[in-house]
């Protein structure tokens, strides 16, 4: 899976995700970009799913238009130690055969 970690995040988590091709908003130099146009870049770039902290993504975008995955991570806050805690859950949803379009809430048990 080709993933992209939103510049919400540490960009320590990529460690997180060794077995698949994980690229930061930073590393592709889309810092600043609006989620629309960050969505469409993903798209054109071959992109499977997006991890963001941000919880209205999910309100302000029409995922008729996106065949993308957006994994929103809900967490007190937005640090490496918390975030890491939900990591195995996206593992989990990430090995499954089709990945549904649209915003799946990622939050602790």
């Amino acid at each position: 899976m080709r993933l992209l970690l939103d510049e919400n995040l540490p960009k320590r988590l990529k460690q997180d995700f060794a077995a698949h091709e994980v690229y930061t908003v930073r590393d592709k130099q889309w810092n600043g970009i609006r989620n629309g146009e960050l969505l469409k870049r993903m798209l054109a770039e071959g992109f499977d799913a997006l991890l963001t902290f941000d919880k209205n993504l999910q309100h302000q975008q029409n995922f008729d238009k996106y065949t993308l995955t957006v994994f929103v991570l809900s967490a007190p806050i937005n640090t490496y130690a918390e975030l890491t805690k939900l990591s195995s859950q996206v593992s989990t949803q990430l090995v499954a055969e089709d990945l549904p379009p649209g915003s799946i809430i990622i939050q602790a048990t």
